[in-house]
């Protein structure tokens, strides 16, 4: 009996791991059906497990499209395993790019909690008058750029914009990182609002899709 209870256990935690990579392997989110056909189990098996993983925070159901992708904790296990400091120093070279084509301050962030992000390092523009100061800082994900990015609402290859919400006359623009198929930070270019018209907002935001999709993978 107990040998049968193991093994019920084993083929159980076999489904919910076949789910979570699938999902993290799913770069544009997956649907309830192909998730099920991808694991070779019944929508029904497949629909109960994905609604366990997202009231635990380890999917995310994009409403809209029907679609699943990581959630906010398997970002934060991926961000554990690369250590913050490792995560810094592999983007490092690429925010210098962004402070090259742009002039302005970038910055990385991360997801700190189901409502909040974390300002993980910045290398500051040229310009000067530039930002500098939000390292270290938390900021609510609902209504920033990198907010829109940490929740997975942004594709890999687009970016959002954001004005007067963090910080009154700053414009951010952020594009997301993504490793194994997860979101695990966001790169931001952050500048004066003045300095952010409709030409060069565009501008920044392609010259940071780029610096992104040289890491995601």
């Amino acid at each position: 009996m107990a040998e049968e209870k193991a093994d019920a256990t084993t083929r159980a935690a076999d489904r919910v791991l076949d789910l979570l990579r699938v999902v993290c392997e799913s770069s544009d989110g997956i649907r309830l059906a192909d998730a099920a056909k991808a694991t070779e189990l019944s929508a029904s098996t497949a629909l109960r497990l994905l609604r366990t993983l997202e009231a635990k925070g380890f999917v995310t159901r994009r409403e809209e499209k029907g679609e699943y992708r990581p959630g906010f904790r398997m970002v934060q296990l991926g961000v554990s395993a690369l250590s913050h400091e490792s995560l810094v120093e592999t983007c490092r070279p690429i925010m210098r790019d962004v402070v090259a084509s742009t002039g302005e301050s970038c910055y990385l962030s991360i997801r700190a909690d189901a409502e909040t992000g974390l300002y993980l390092a910045i290398e500051e523009g040229t310009q000067s008058v530039r930002h500098i100061n939000w390292v270290g800082r938390r900021f609510p994900l609902a209504g920033a750029a990198s907010g829109e990015v940490l929740r997975n609402e942004i594709p890999a290859n687009e970016y959002a914009m954001e004005s007067n919400f963090v910080e009154e006359d700053v414009t951010a623009i952020a594009a997301p990182v993504v490793i194994g198929g997860a979101v695990v930070a966001s790169l931001s270019v952050v500048a004066p609002s003045y300095r952010t018209n409709k030409t060069t907002a565009k501008l920044h935001g392609e010259a940071l899709v780029r610096a992104a999709a040289s890491l995601n993978s």
